[in-house]
């Protein structure tokens, strides 16, 4: 393996629907070379972050089974990605969501359908010696 492959970033997709979850990995490769594990279930996300660290978490609010939000409290809590930033992406714009969210140490919050190069601007600000490491963001509906 070649360092520039061994410093390639990764990240976790978290998204039920596969279409949405292979549209976003291929933003991710396409605007910053980021490559993607992408899973379509709670218990299959949790899993995955428990196995192994992601430089940035995409994650879903509204998927089957325990939802988004739970899953976001077990990467906190129990998995190898407690520091990791993670990026919500929802239909769910409301106050209540987005505060609930950032209480539960989300770093930003992206409103369906995501726009090519906020996504991708977003997620570079979350990625680890990225223009702005650390930074959190909140892009509200129009």
């Amino acid at each position: 393996m070649s360092n520039a492959e061994q410093k390639r970033h990764t990240a976790l997709v978290i998204d039920d629907n596969e279409p949405t979850r292979a549209l976003i990995a291929k933003i991710l490769e396409q605007e910053l070379g980021v490559h993607s594990v992408l899973a379509g279930t709670c218990e299959q996300a949790v899993r995955l972050a428990e196995q192994r660290e992601f430089d940035v978490i995409l994650l879903d609010l509204l998927m089957p089974g325990v939802g988004g939000f739970e899953v976001l409290k077990l990467i906190r809590s129990e998995s190898a990605n407690i520091e990791t930033p993670v990026v919500i992406l929802s239909v769910l714009d409301d106050r209540d969501s987005v505060d609930r969210c950032m209480a539960l140490k989300a770093h930003a919050f992206v409103t369906k359908p995501v726009n090519r190069n906020v996504l991708a601007g977003i997620v570079k600000a979350q990625l680890p010696n990225g223009p702005r490491a650390g930074a959190r963001a909140w892009r509200p509906s129009s």
